[in-house]
């Protein structure tokens, strides 16, 4: 009984995430992917729909990334969706993170009518 009062009081202590539970870049690319696959295939730019669509978008890629089983991670998601004209968009961020346990993906979806950037940043909870 106090062994395991002992290992639940270290686990909540963690300073960086398990073996194997590390946010993974590669992995959240995928998700995203799949997830603006899904949601805009198909779709065409009407600027009174994209601020749901973002939200929508955005929700789901966060529920995902929950869903991949990294524990002690909080998800932060940005969805910008914009109209197809052959403009350039650029997207930037700034982050004050560990550079050990945190890290960012970022995913571009485009079609003849609209293009979305989605970037979602995994911090690791102390």
């Amino acid at each position: 009984m106090v062994a395991e009062a002992f290992v639940a009081e270290a686990q909540q202590y963690a300073i960086e995430p398990a073996q194997g539970q590390k946010f993974r870049k590669s992995r959240a690319t995928e998700v995203m992917g799949a997830v603006l696959k899904q949601k805009l295939t198909g779709m065409q730019y009407h600027a009174d729909n994209t601020s749901a669509w973002a939200r929508e978008i955005a929700d789901e890629i966060k529920a995902s990334l929950k869903g991949e089983g990294w524990s002690r991670y909080k998800f932060v998601v940005q969805v910008v969706i914009g109209e197809q004209r052959g403009e350039a968009v650029r997207m930037g961020c700034r982050c004050f993170w560990d550079q050990k346990t945190d890290d960012y993906a970022q995913q571009v979806f485009t079609n003849e009518s609209i293009f979305c950037v989605a970037a979602a940043y995994g911090i690791y909870l102390y």
